[in-house]
């Protein structure tokens, strides 16, 4: 199996890129030895959210890899202490984005890697091994998706949906818009759409960047929840920001759109 994209992809940083393919799919292959298992031990942290061994051991997996062969590389993960870097270049990793997927025994998580320059994410991939789909982008190189393992790599492209009622709307957890105090904004989300569904984490975002879902609202995140998203949605044609519509993965709240209904989703949002 081969995990590099077509040739047609070139990147400025061809070997990063292509390392950081590899390992998202190395990390997400090493997550199903855990998925489904009942007896798999879960742990919460400091702010309540679960955490198993198949996410440390995913993650690990990542850095011990990029420090043996980008040392000077800083890393900045879910699970353990951001590592310092003197390179300039920085990868950000989400080994199990939606580990309450993953405890329920549910597909739809996946595994995030994206990589920094001077600040700005040039590059990310998203793999969501269970179903053994995948999508990566670097900037300027286009968005490739790959449906199953064995499928061939093709151009990704998001929806021509203009109007929001027309749209498939979804979100990672619906709570979450009432514990930052925005279920009004859900509720405008909700009843413009056409269809509302919680297929969130990335997976919501891969959705809308392949053009089967249009868009895809986050009421809290972190870097590492959505380094990966952005490339990825940009480079389909998408667009991407924090709900004031900066175009920053640390804004913490994010949004992803087709592009065309960005503005429109913003309004709702209040931004």
């Amino acid at each position: 199996m081969t995990t590099t994209p077509p040739s047609e992809w070139s990147t400025r940083d061809e070997g990063r890129v292509a390392a950081m393919i590899d390992l998202a799919h190395a990390a997400g292959q090493l997550t199903l030895n855990f998925f489904g298992d009942a007896t798999l031990a879960v742990d919460r942290k400091g702010d309540a959210s679960p955490v198993t061994e198949a996410d440390r051991s995913a993650e690990r997996l990542i850095r011990q890899r990029v420090a043996e062969s980008y040392g000077d590389d800083a890393i900045l993960g879910e699970e353990f202490a951001d590592t310092q870097g003197s390179s300039g270049y920085r990868w950000i990793v989400d080994p199990i984005d939606g580990t309450k997927s993953f405890i329920c025994g549910v597909p739809l998580y996946s595994t995030l890697v994206a990589v920094e320059k001077d600040d700005q994410v040039i590059a990310g991939a998203i793999v969501i091994p269970a179903l053994g789909e995948s999508i990566v982008a670097a900037i300027g190189s286009g968005a490739w998706h790959r449906r199953n393992r064995d499928a061939s790599w093709t151009a990704a492209h998001v929806s021509p949906c203009d109007r929001i009622e027309d749209a498939v709307f979804l979100t990672s957890q619906v709570d979450s818009f009432a514990n930052r105090g925005a279920a009004a904004a859900y509720d405008k989300l909700q009843f413009s759409a056409s269809i509302t569904r919680s297929w969130g984490d990335a997976y919501g975002y891969l959705l809308v960047a392949t053009g089967r879902a249009d868009i895809m609202v986050d009421p809290i995140v972190n870097p590492y929840d959505v380094a990966a998203v952005q490339p990825v949605l940009t480079e389909a044609g998408g667009q991407f920001s924090d709900w004031k519509g900066n175009p920053t993965i640390r804004g913490g709240d994010a949004f992803g759109t087709n592009g065309h209904l960005h503005a429109q989703v913003l309004s709702h949002l209040g931004g």
